[in-house]
Order: structure tokens, then C-alpha cells, then sequence
């Protein structure tokens, strides 16, 4: 069951919010889309994690959710996983820029916490819950990922070998291109959910790695 979750692509997520909108009208009318979540580039797991370490304990509302909702904590997991996982490469590296070490120090401190946070909500909704391990390269072949932004087994071996300079420029490029994945899923669930927490995140995600999109873009351009 959890491989199902694990291998949606991004036209399944964009059915699954279609299919949430016909089935609760005007169930995002509970956002709260003029709320602040940071400057680009802040730790954005901070100020909607806090509020959701216990889902479901204090507000009865908190396990209302529909299938926009479920569908991005399931894919959000493993995304999130794997970025952590991409982080944990480069930082075990020597020699890498102080800039490109302190970006994925944050990459890492925002998005693990992010894990355990929608890892809460699905289980206070009974939903199936992803693996947050083993995330690396789900590989659909041709070097493809099924899921928005993925890296491939191929490409995680690569920033596995890289050193130095290669290496940050790798995980640049790759780390863009995770978060623009990133990005496209949480404005879909902004746009379709239900579950107020579940908004709030994925408002914060979109707003922090578009900020980040841009940083490292600089970054890139300077090595």
C-alpha cells in the first residue's frame, strides 16, 4: 500500500484535488491565506509544526481533512525525505562553500521536523502512512521520477561522488529542481485542501523554497 503512495505521479495529484473539489465545496474557504509564514529562506517548519506536534489533541476540527489533504502529507513524506537525505550527503563533504553547507543545514533543520509533523496528521485521519526512509531515486526508468522533482538513484549516486565545487554545483541543480517540485505540490494543496494546519504548511513550503529557489540560483551562478 505504501509503494502506491510513494509512486504518485503529478497528474494523480492534480486529479486527487479536482476529485476534492467536487466532493467539498468551498472546503478551502477555512484558509487562512493572508496569514505570514517568514521571509524566504526562514525555517518554515517553525511556526506551522509547533502548532501541529500533536494533531488533533486540542481542536476537534483537526482530523477534518479531505482528499487534497491526504494526498499531499502521503506525497509530501517522501519529498521531503529525500531532501533531507540530499542534505545529509553534501554536508558529510569536505571542502564544500560555507554557503552551500549553511543552506542545507536549514534545508535539513526545516524539512525533517515537517516529516514528523504530517506523519501526526495522518494518522489522526486514519490514513495510509509513506515510509520516511529509503527514499532515494524513485526511479519510473528512463532516469524519470515519478514524483515532481524526485531525484533518480542515478542522480543521488552522482552527489554521491561528486567533491568540492562539483559537488555544490550538483546539489544545486538538483536541490532546484526538488524544490520546484516541492513548490507545484503545496500550491495544489493550498488551492485544494481542506485541513487548516495542512494549508498553512504548504502555504509556508511554497513561500520558503520559492525563497530558496532564488538564493540558490545565486549560489549557482557565483561557483
Amino acid at each position: 500500500m505504501n509503494k502506491k503512495f510513494l509512486t504518485i505521479g503529478a497528474a494523480a495529484f492534480a486529479a486527487a484535488i479536482a476529485l476534492a473539489g467536487c466532493a467539498t465545496p468551498g472546503a478551502g474557504s477555512g484558509s487562512t491565506p493572508g496569514s505570514t509564514h517568514g521571509s524566504p529562506g526562514m525555517d518554515h517548519g517553525t511556526p506551522a509544526a509547533s502548532e501541529h506536534t500533536a494533531p488533533g489533541s486540542s481542536a476537534p476540527a483537526a482530523t477534518e481533512h479531505n482528499a487534497a489533504d491526504t494526498v499531499f502529507a502521503q506525497s509530501m513524506i517522501p519529498h521531503h525525505a529525500q531532501a533531507v537525505e540530499m542534505s545529509g550527503i553534501v554536508l558529510a563533504k569536505k571542502e564544500l562553500p560555507a554557503a552551500v553547507r549553511s543552506l542545507a543545514e536549514r534545508i535539513k533543520a526545516a524539512q525533517a521536523p515537517e516529516i514528523e509533523v504530517m506523519t501526526g496528521w495522518l494518522k489522526d485521519w486514519n490514513e495510509p502512512v509513506p515510509s520516511s526512509t529509503g527514499m532515494s531515486g524513485h526511479d519510473m526508468g528512463g532516469g524519470s521520477s515519478a514524483m515532481a522533482g524526485m531525484m533518480s538513484e542515478a542522480d543521488l549516486d552522482k552527489l554521491k561522488a561528486a567533491q568540492g565545487t562539483e559537488a555544490a554545483r550538483l546539489f544545486l541543480t538538483q536541490m532546484i529542481a526538488h524544490h520546484e517540485g516541492a513548490v507545484t505540490m503545496a500550491k495544489a494543496e493550498a488551492a485544494g485542501g481542506s485541513n487548516p494546519g495542512a494549508i498553512k504548511l504548504s502555504q509556508g513550503i511554497a513561500a520558503t523554497q520559492q525563497g530558496e529557489i532564488q538564493e540558490m540560483r545565486k549560489l549557482l551562478a557565483a561557483l
